[in-house]
């Protein structure tokens, strides 16, 4: 049902508090308006743009929850993390992710979100990824959105050691998946040192 412009716009508002992170174009078919529409309504209501609100949120949510990087420095947009747990982060493909010959996203920008994202997820200061397995199943082009979930799997407190899989899907088709080995602390990093250099 279609409305007028004052419903619309109060029932927009509304919709982007309860799920910012909703797209015009998921929008427009809600209201059964142009996606055009959708964004004049967003800028008299002074409502930012995707990208902007999923920033704003990420900085207020995990900003003081993400020890191990600033959250400015990871590839693509945290939406939900649980510090050893869960994470899950969200990329969207531009022209600069892509080769220009045929609109394909380089690996290592996937690779990045997916990395990026399992040091995220490390409860400590200081996190490095010791060694990866990876495997690209799918292509991803312009203007698609990647979704990285990641989780753990395994965590060795002794040796300070996380196994952290994460898998990248696009409109719920998996594109990426990798396990990461990951380092806890200067710490362990000099306990295992010491454990390689006498074995």
């Amino acid at each position: 049902m279609r409305r007028n412009k004052k419903e619309r716009q109060a029932l927009l508002k509304e919709t982007i508090k309860e799920n910012p992170f909703i797209t015009d174009e998921d929008l427009a078919e809600k209201f059964l308006v142009s996606v055009q529409t959708i964004r004049l309504d967003r800028l008299e209501l002074s409502i930012p743009e995707l990208r902007e609100r999923i920033k704003h949120v990420a900085e207020k949510k995990f900003d003081n929850e993400v020890r191990s990087l600033p959250i400015e420095e990871i590839i693509g947009e945290i939406i939900d993390i649980e510090l050893d747990k869960t994470a899950i982060s969200i990329l969207d493909i531009k022209e600069e992710h892509v080769f220009k010959r045929n609109q394909i996203a380089r690996g290592h920008h996937l690779f990045a979100q997916a990395n990026s994202l399992a040091v995220a997820l490390i409860n400590d200061e200081l996190a490095l990824t010791a060694k990866a397995n990876i495997k690209f199943t799918s292509s991803v082009k312009e203007n698609e959105r990647v979704i990285a979930k990641a989780k753990v799997v395994q965590m060795d407190t002794d040796k300070g050691r996380t196994i952290v899989e994460v898998a990248s899907f696009v409109n719920n088709e998996l594109v990426f998946k990798g396990e990461f080995d990951m380092y806890r602390s200067k710490k362990s990093i000099k306990d295992e040192y010491e454990h390689d250099s006498s074995s």
